[in-house]
């Protein structure tokens, strides 16, 4: 499962950062490595959540967004420590990851509905949510 190849990968690379490296920030509008740690959290628990609510809410199911910036700041990943955050990330996604491999054919049908008023599915919030946790891995990799 692609979900699996990058948990794995994803943590054998923070595990050897150093605190420096997760804790860079570019300028002070731009999250550093451990806020982009955070912000996959966040993320993983709103898709968590809506990953199991379209299971038993009638449908579709409205997507509702969230205020990402507002999450990180809240949250203050920034002065977390790493290793807190990579295990509760990780647990989350393990959560998913089972939660991804009971669905069938007809709960991958289950209609959405997306902030901006359009139609999907289950199945394509479930691969919307591996591309996005793929396209932030790749801004905790090393360079």
């Amino acid at each position: 499962m692609r979900l699996d190849h990058l948990l794995h990968e994803t943590c054998r690379h923070i595990e050897m950062a150093t605190d420096e490296e997760m804790e860079y920030k570019a300028s002070r509008l731009k999250w550093s490595k451990r806020e982009i740690l955070g912000h996959l959290i966040d993320s993983a628990v709103n898709n968590l959540q809506r990953f199991t609510e379209i299971q038993f809410q009638p449908k579709p199911l409205k997507i509702r967004k969230y205020d990402q910036d507002g999450l990180v700041s809240a949250n203050n990943y920034q002065h977390s420590d790493t290793e807190s955050l990579l295990n509760l990330w990780l647990a989350l996604n393990e959560r998913i990851g089972d939660v991804m491999e009971t669905q069938t054919k007809e709960t991958l049908a289950y209609a959405i509905e997306l902030p901006d008023g359009t139609s999907s599915d289950l199945r394509f919030l479930m691969t919307d949510y591996v591309d996005h946790l793929e396209h932030h891995i790749r801004q905790l990799l090393p360079e």
